[in-house]
């Protein structure tokens, strides 16, 4: 059921929230000021229940290195993906090489978020969070908008056959999420930057708010976002709400100090 958000908590534009999702909070609530206000822990459905033997693993690695080991492990056995780390089987056959892995999905959206990786990650968020996708290559303004159904299409085409992948992108967010509180075990927030050419197009108590794309990039380098546009802004991310960040998977996220964030409202401060 959908929270009913008073103003100034509730949503400026209809084509930011689904009415449904597959997380433990409406999609209204995580686009709002309120969440970004007060935050709380994001849970997809499931997830925790059908992979706890990972997250079992997880809670026996004694650091980052071992843990990031093995969930890249776990996910070449379970996914039956290309791992080169892991000793070959002759009993098992060849190893499949499906069309996407969520591997080649961290580097299709660092290469470009307006290709087919990028609409299958846009659609990805759409399901699982209910975040609009707002643009994809080109603006869209609803359900109905000619630009939406193109959007679902690419999605659909490039996701075919890829071997669970949305259950890949399930567990690789739930790894952040787990691995996050354990690197920043103090902090709800995160300070990031995001530049680009848009300007802010409303105001709360006089601050800035930002309506960002159900997903986007942003850097912890304020310096590397003026390499995206003029314009630079400040955001104090919600740790719920990062996907994924250089630190966790450092071999696929090189350089930039990438941070993928779940869009909606953000007060945000010019950097300069």
């Amino acid at each position: 059921m959908l929270i009913s958000l008073p103003e100034p908590y509730g949503l400026p534009d209809d084509w930011l929230a689904l009415p449904f999702n597959h997380c433990n909070l409406p999609a209204r609530y995580l686009a709002c000021l309120a969440f970004q206000l007060e935050p709380v822990a994001l849970q997809l459905d499931g997830v925790h229940l059908m992979y706890a033997d990972l997250f079992d693993r997880l809670d026996a690695c004694p650091d980052r290195r071992t843990r990031r080991r093995c969930f890249t492990d776990f996910m070449a056995v379970r996914f039956h993906l290309p791992a080169a780390e892991l000793p070959e089987v002759p009993a098992m056959g060849p190893v499949p090489r499906p069309r996407l892995h969520y591997g080649q999905m961290l580097l299709g959206w660092l290469f470009d978020s307006d290709n087919q990786q990028g609409a299958i990650w846009r659609q990805w968020v759409e399901s699982r969070f209910g975040l609009c996708t707002r643009f994809y290559k080109e603006p869209i303004t609803g359900p109905d908008d000619p630009a939406y159904g193109r959007f679902l299409h690419t999605a659909g085409w490039a996701g075919y056959n890829s071997n669970a992948l949305y259950n890949q992108l399930d567990l690789l967010y739930s790894f952040c999420q787990y691995q996050l509180v354990r690197d920043f075990p103090l902090r709800r927030r995160l300070t990031l930057y995001r530049g680009g050419t848009e300007r802010p197009s409303h105001s709360f108590e006089g601050q800035p708010v930002m309506l960002l794309n159900n997903l986007c990039s942003c850097t912890d380098n304020p310096e590397e976002a003026f390499r995206f546009g003029p314009r630079v802004y400040q955001l104090e991310v919600p740790l719920p709400k990062i996907v994924c960040y250089q630190q966790l998977l450092p071999s696929v996220l090189q350089g930039e100090g990438e941070y993928m964030v779940l869009g909606g409202c953000y007060p945000v401060t010019p950097y300069a």
